[in-house]
């Protein structure tokens, strides 16, 4: 079997063509400016909002590249109790492991400057596995590994071999470089070293369970850094989400080059590319939801009607129904009729075209995209 990366000499003496990478590298440059400029133009409100989105996205699709599934609402009401922001109908979050995920996102992301160190990855480690369990296994929490590290698939007896990580002995030492590197070294770009840093942390491997979303939040560290402020508008983990056959290729493929990484940088760069092309949807809802708010900064408008009208906006699921009013709202089917029957007299909802049973309802001022 050909040899691990960490098993040459030197072995972070990274390499990497700029020729290949530097036309990817450029658009992901340009792009970081047309979004940051964008968002500038909207106003505070709506720059919270578009904040609130991307790092709701952010833990819920890097928990679910792990397999961890979380309620969507419970998070984003975790982060935004925690960035004071308020929206209407919050769901309190009753799972430690939310609020650790949140905690540790929002860590790496609104102090983006801080130091990375070991107590403060021990913290992060921490948060994530509050129990002292990962599933049903008692692992070493808030501490680096001292057992051996193989990333394996398949049945009992077939197991099939993906990876084998650094040797515990010298888990300590290998990270004890990645953190100097990591906070003193600065003749890198730092889209650049969040690509370097995800790749090297994973080739580490120093915890027993966990590695992968800690290594997601260092590179959004490293990108919230790039972009000067703690404000996030973009999902790296919901686009690694959809290309995951692809970075794990990747990152088997690499793992055991002798140095060149060219190849995860030129992924890393393009799934970037990708994440932000994806945000563009999700900012035009963001302004569309914005320029209702302030069209009705004077129109009356109860908690119940405020809170299905911004569930609307932020992807209602299916049809609105008197019926889903109701259960959204916790209240009567009548109290339910007689709020849209107000917003319709307002001119906010209408009736759709369809014909049946069912009466459904949409937005009459703004039609979503």
């Amino acid at each position: 079997m050909a040899k691990y990366i960490y098993e040459h000499r030197n072995w972070t003496a990274f390499t990497w063509q700029d020729k290949s990478i530097s036309m990817v590298f450029g658009e992901v440059r340009q792009m970081q400016g047309k979004i940051i400029g964008q968002m500038n133009a909207l106003g505070f409100s709506a720059k919270e909002e578009a904040t609130l989105t991307a790092l709701t996205l952010e833990v819920v699709k890097s928990s679910e590249i792990e397999g961890e599934l979380l309620n969507y609402d419970q998070v984003r009401s975790s982060i935004a109790r925690r960035l004071g922001i308020n929206t209407a109908g919050l769901v309190p979050s009753k799972r430690p492991i939310i609020e650790g995920v949140v905690e540790m996102m929002l860590d790496a992301t609104q102090l983006p400057s801080s130091p990375l160190t070991k107590k403060r990855l021990f913290g992060w480690h921490a948060a994530l596995f509050p129990t002292g369990f990962s599933g049903q296994y008692k692992i070493e929490v808030g501490r680096f590994r001292t057992g051996q590290m193989q990333v394996v698939s398949g049945a009992i007896g077939k197991e099939k071999l993906h990876y084998e990580a650094v040797q515990p002995e010298f888990v300590k030492s290998e990270m004890d470089k990645f953190l100097d590197w990591f906070n003193n070294d600065n003749s890198l770009d730092l889209v650049l070293k969040a690509a370097i840093a995800h790749f090297w942390f994973i080739i580490i491997h120093p915890f027993d369970d966990g590695n992968g979303r800690i290594g997601r939040a260092i590179s959004d560290m490293l990108l919230a850094r790039a972009e000067g402020k703690g404000e996030r508008f973009y999902s790296m983990s919901s686009q690694i989400l959809i290309e995951r056959k692809k970075y794990y290729e990747v990152l088997q493929k690499v793992q055991h080059s002798t140095g060149d990484i060219t190849e995860w940088l030129k992924w890393f760069l393009h799934c970037l590319k990708n994440a932000m092309l994806a945000t563009e949807n999700t900012t035009q809802k963001i302004m569309q939801k914005a320029e209702f708010w302030k069209h009705h900064e004077h129109t009356t408008i109860n908690e119940r009607q405020r809170q299905v009208l911004n569930k609307l906006f932020d992807g209602f699921e299916g049809k609105l129904q008197t019926s889903k009013w109701a259960k959204i709202t916790k209240t009567s089917t009548d109290t339910a009729l007689r709020d849209i029957k107000d917003m319709m007299k307002k001119g906010i909802l209408q009736q759709t075209n369809e014909g049946g049973r069912n009466v459904n309802y949409e937005l009459a001022d703004f039609k979503l995209a």
